[in-house]
């Protein structure tokens, strides 16, 4: 592998930071791509499109917790093998990967495109949303393949040192899809007027593009992860690989599950208390998927800097890089958590009336809640090493506890007594809660002696 791509040597702090920027970069384009895509939808076709488009955006968010967990074992698996110096390894990992990435994904838009009114149904939707939200899941089904193709390799890029190139092609499919929605939704010369099936549609034509000039730059830069015809063996499906993928993703997907069904309870519980509180839970939760981006980014980018090293044997190294990333987190996420309270009042305002009740309610929530997403962030950054090694229960358990069984309960159990507050609070208290099992796994932890690539199983030292 080319040294620039290698995370086994030179300065931790100056890799890891080169290596998560690109992907912070690249969350907050997709972040405003969805933005931009809603706002058209929104402004221009009326609310029963933008609730069709809500509704359809729901079963997708679902689907892309498990590609999540199967990019995720993939990138551990391909940086642990890519930092043992054993590339047929990891081409053998790349093809079998690609083979399952490819039949689970025409799988699941098969499935997907066949059951959308059935899905649909049991998400109770509207009536006046539904041929809409029928139109637009179908074509993003249709397009499925070619999202979990994307996924897959910039997730294999990602694992082998290079988080450029990802963000390069990932900035070209958020480019398209921007500049393609508003001229398919209206028409415009011989291009039909869609509606919020053209919405769907330029998903579809960005991801498709963006995923074939991905393939043909590997080919033309002669990436080493990149397949060659007589290599074509490589596809064949290796069970190991594949029961590395199931047993380490699906717990990895979990992840976002578990975190996405807890605040659905959450905001069940919200709900209780009206529209307006409502609208200022909401507004908040917007800036607060702002707020998380840099601890995820440094998350995903100790993932792979870990990984390689565990292949490599630098054990040495693992500590280094797992407080490297904790004090990112704190600096990044830091200056963003302060730049929001400096700038509260302006940014709740560009989701809410200023003069309104739930603006009044939202400032007060923001500064209960904001802070506690820096510790949050650590059991992020901490999860992010555990998952290099292949250690993917403990994380989901200490995540089940901290959201489950203390964020939840705390919610509803002082809401008698502390009103709305006692949601609020349990953010930190959760925060917190996790931040504390996570240090206390990885300070004590067996996570050491776990792997995930096949030819790299060595016994971690002590």
């Amino acid at each position: 592998m080319p040294s620039k791509h290698s995370l086994t040597e030179g300065s931790i702090p100056r890799a890891l930071l080169l290596f998560a920027l690109p992907i912070l970069y690249g969350s907050v384009l997709q972040s405003l791509n969805g933005s931009v895509n809603a706002m058209w939808i929104g402004h221009f076709l009326g609310q029963a499109a933008f609730a069709a488009a809500g509704n359809a955006n729901v079963v997708m968010f679902m689907l892309f917790g498990v590609i999540f967990g199967f990019s995720m074992a993939t990138t551990v698996m391909v940086a642990q093998c890519v930092g043992a110096r054993n590339m047929p390894e990891a081409k053998r990992v790349v093809g079998t990967s690609g083979a399952f990435f490819v039949a689970l994904s025409l799988t699941l838009a098969t499935v997907g495109w066949m059951a959308t009114p059935l899905l649909l149904h049991a998400l109770h939707t509207p009536a006046d949303a539904m041929p809409g939200a029928l139109a637009y899941l179908r074509i993003i089904f249709l397009g499925f393949p070619s999202i979990c193709g994307l996924f897959f390799l910039m997730a294999a890029l990602r694992g082998a040192g290079d988080s450029k190139t990802p963000f390069k092609f990932l900035a070209l499919s958020v480019g398209l899809d921007i500049v393609l929605n508003p001229l398919l939704i209206f028409g415009a010369g011989p291009v039909p007027r869609m509606g919020i099936a053209g919405s769907a549609t330029a998903t579809l034509i960005a991801q498709t593009l963006s995923l074939a000039a991905l393939v043909a730059h590997l080919y033309r830069t002669r990436n080493p992860l990149r397949i060659l015809r007589d290599e074509i063996g490589y596809f064949r499906p290796d069970w190991t690989v594949i029961r590395l993928l199931l047993s380490k993703g699906v717990p990895m997907g979990l992840h976002l599950f578990v975190v996405s069904t807890s605040m659905l309870a959450l905001t069940a519980l919200v709900n209780r208390y009206g529209s307006q509180e409502s609208a200022a839970f909401n507004a908040s939760m917007q800036l607060w998927n702002y707020v998380q981006m840099p601890a995820m980014a440094i998350g995903a980018a100790v993932s792979s800097m870990a990984g390689q090293n565990v292949g490599a044997r630098r054990w040495d190294r693992i500590n280094r890089i797992a407080l490297t990333g904790v004090v990112f987190n704190f600096v990044l996420g830091g200056a963003l958590i302060t730049a929001i309270y400096a700038l509260n009042a302006y940014a709740l305002g560009l989701f809410l009336p200023s003069d309104g009740a739930a603006f009044a309610i939202a400032a007060h929530l923001n500064r209960l809640v904001l802070w506690s997403f820096a510790f949050f962030g650590v059991s992020f950054v901490l999860f992010g090493v555990l998952r290099a090694t292949g250690t993917v229960i403990a994380p989901l358990l200490m995540l089940i506890v901290s959201l489950w069984l203390i964020r939840l309960p705390f919610a509803y159990l002082l809401t008698d007594r502390l009103q709305d507050d006692a949601i609020w609070w349990a953010f930190p208290v959760s925060s917190i809660s996790s931040m504390l099992m996570a240090i206390g796994y990885f300070r004590y932890g067996d996570w050491r002696r776990d792997r995930m690539a096949i030819s790299t199983v060595q016994n971690a030292p002590g």
